[in-house]
């Protein structure tokens, strides 16, 4: 015990003045979500800072290049495993990768971190890592990018519908529902996966600090039964990298992200089919081809676009729209979009209401409401366009004042520290 305090008080000066080794963990090492964004912007921050970073994943083709990959765990297609082999093998490693924990264990002997912070470890990686990172005394920060601690589907949704029926442990609700995927099998390996994980092992008990990046992410989790210590920090963008366009050069709106179920976007474009603005919908997802055969005149698909062509085509809008039917986290291209100087009409599910202030930096409507977004459009076009250009001057501020590097970067290491203590209390 006197050992671990030195070691402590050691690491924690080291901390504040000669920075310490960080090591970063992610399923995925490419830009493929929101919570990718954040994980790599996440290392960028702590670097600028002058602290190391030492990154855990997995092997992919579109990996961006890491002296690290070396370590990585073996790539999992889920999508790919028709065999009977590939299935039970992929099913293991979803509830306990043997493999994970060996190289995690040979990456931890050569770079020795002084904290581990987890992003989205399960399937892929498994959390049978957290024993490896306990066994070499390293303290564990997780953040949370969704519900998958109450919800062995991680979206609060069954049968296309918001859904709390696995509230306070009742993870069987799961297979009844054929909540992944639509299927049994699926659904009750993930069912196993959560019971194992939190009934049986009682893994994420190990977990010293969860980040919540919206309140109410936290406050859910909280009422669902989630007793581990979770910390609000909200995610950040570098306003730097955003010039923001408070003005608009066409009548127009715009949409950025995933084209699936959850995200509202049959709503959307049958809201917007009457309104005299045009929708330009940016991204790919499995429902782009259904979408596409219902959407109006003014509506055009742009497909998926590298980051900078993204923000050069939004600065063009009047707006972004953010039409989920699912509890959003803390959606970053909110954030994105008043970096840019622009307003959001967002629907008010999840953590969306956080981010905008109905009036002053966008405005919501009622989740899943086609007249009530139809109205909000209308709202919008008929504004001014002075009107419009102060949204998003006070969206623009917001980000400035709340979700900027320095400010992400203060929290953070608060927390950082908060699981230190906590692991040596």
């Amino acid at each position: 015990m006197v050992s671990s305090l030195f070691w402590f008080l050691g690491h924690a000066c080291r901390f504040e003045k000669e920075k310490m080794k960080i090591l970063l963990v992610n399923k995925f090492f490419y830009f493929r979500g929101g919570s990718e964004y954040c994980f790599f912007d996440t290392a960028c921050l702590l670097q600028k800072h002058g602290h190391k970073i030492c990154f855990f994943s997995m092997h992919h083709s579109q990996n961006i290049t890491s002296r690290f990959s070396k370590y990585f765990v073996s790539n999992v297609d889920f999508d790919e495993g028709k065999s009977f082999a590939k299935k039970l093998k992929f099913a293991t490693k979803i509830l306990y990768s043997i493999e994970a924990k060996r190289k995690l264990e040979t990456l931890l002997n050569d770079e020795k971190p002084g904290i581990a912070h987890l992003h989205n470890i399960h399937h892929q990686i498994s959390p049978s890592i957290i024993h490896t990172l306990r066994k070499k005394n390293i303290p564990i920060v997780m953040t949370l990018h969704d519900y998958k601690m109450v919800c062995s589907s991680y979206r609060l949704l069954a049968i296309g519908k918001l859904c709390e029926q696995c509230s306070g442990g009742k993870y069987y609700w799961g297979f009844i529902n054929h909540c992944t995927k639509d299927s049994y099998l699926k659904s009750a390996l993930n069912v196993l996966e959560m019971y194992l994980h939190h009934k049986l092992l009682q893994m994420y008990d190990l977990v010293d600090v969860f980040i919540s990046p919206s309140k109410f992410l936290k406050r859910k989790m909280e009422e669902m039964g989630f007793k581990k210590r979770i910390v609000y920090v909200p995610n950040f963008v570098n306003t730097d990298e955003y010039v923001p366009a408070f003005d608009y050069k066409e009548k127009a709106i715009y949409y950025a992200g995933r084209l699936s179920e959850e995200k509202g976007l049959s709503t959307l474009i049958e809201a917007a089919k009457d309104v005299d603005v045009k929708l330009r919908i940016m991204g790919d997802g499995p429902l782009r081809e259904e979408l596409e055969k219902r959407k109006g005149d003014k509506t055009y698909f742009m497909g998926y676009l590298p980051r900078q062509k993204l923000k050069n085509l939004a600065r063009q809008c009047m707006a972004m729209v953010m039409p989920s039917e699912w509890c959003e986290n803390n959606p970053r291209s909110i954030i994105e979009a008043f970096a840019l100087g622009k307003p959001v009409i967002g629907a008010r599910i999840g953590g969306i209401p956080e981010l905008i202030r109905d009036g002053e930096t966008g405005l919501t409507f009622e989740s899943g409401s086609v007249p009530d977004l139809k109205r909000k459009l209308n709202r919008l076009v008929s504004m001014s366009k002075r009107e419009i250009r102060d949204m998003g001057k006070a969206a623009r501020r917001l980000v400035e004042e709340e979700f900027s590097p320095e400010k992400h970067y203060e929290r953070l290491t608060k927390k950082y520290r908060q699981a230190r203590e906590h692991y040596f209390r």
